[in-house]
């Protein structure tokens, strides 16, 4: 069974949108794009470096895949780039029938049972990054097996955020938590379930 990790860059108010560059999505007129750059420092580094050792595919939403495919091939010689590059990439479309990103793979319509059938086959760990449509499906069919969430400490009020409205009530299980001399705080859970709203420390 192959385990589905999300990895996303979050503000304190749960904002996950465009958090490369000023130009990554401005959907809803977002204009803060590149929020999370600004507090890089080693022990990010470091966590990011072990992150892109480990053996995954990657599963994407379209909007993040078309954001990812023109920029990450050209650059192998960064170790984002050479990992990403050497993972299977596997896309939740319905638009697109091409890919020229080497090792990318089309989803079937079902996503729900394409991903339950990718992560019920032999294979390394699937990694999602951005994809906030996409996740919105997967947390809502329960298939998220642990949550890295870097937690920046900002709030910007606005944008598109992890946790959506209409997901449904889960608990979560802090396994590490992790500061770094910027305010990050590198996060781990696991979703328990159900969630219990009687629950005491």
């Amino acid at each position: 069974m192959r385990r589905l990790v999300v990895i996303t860059h979050l503000t304190l108010d749960g904002v996950m949108q465009a958090p490369g560059g000023p130009d990554e999505d401005r959907r809803n007129g977002f204009p803060h794009g590149g929020w999370a750059m600004a507090h890089g420092d080693a022990v990010s580094r470091e966590a990011m470096e072990k992150l892109m050792a480990a053996d995954f595919d990657l599963l994407l939403g379209r909007r993040t895949y078309e954001i990812f495919a023109p920029y990450w091939p050209h650059h192998d010689d960064n170790f984002i780039g050479r990992a990403f590059n050497r993972a299977t990439k596997h896309v939740a479309t319905r638009t697109l029938t091409h890919f020229e990103w080497a090792k990318s793979r089309r989803l079937g319509d079902d996503v729900v049972a394409a991903v339950r059938e990718l992560k019920a086959s032999a294979g390394p760990t699937l990694h999602v990054w951005g994809s906030g449509e996409l996740l919105q499906t997967l947390m809502a069919a329960h298939l998220v097996d642990e949550y890295q969430l870097w937690i920046r400490p900002i709030i910007l009020g606005q944008g598109r955020r992890l946790f959506e409205n209409g997901l449904p009530a889960t608990g979560l299980t802090l396994v590490e938590s992790r500061p770094t001399t910027t305010g990050v705080l590198l996060n781990t859970y696991r979703p328990t379930s159900p969630f219990n709203r009687s629950a005491r420390p």
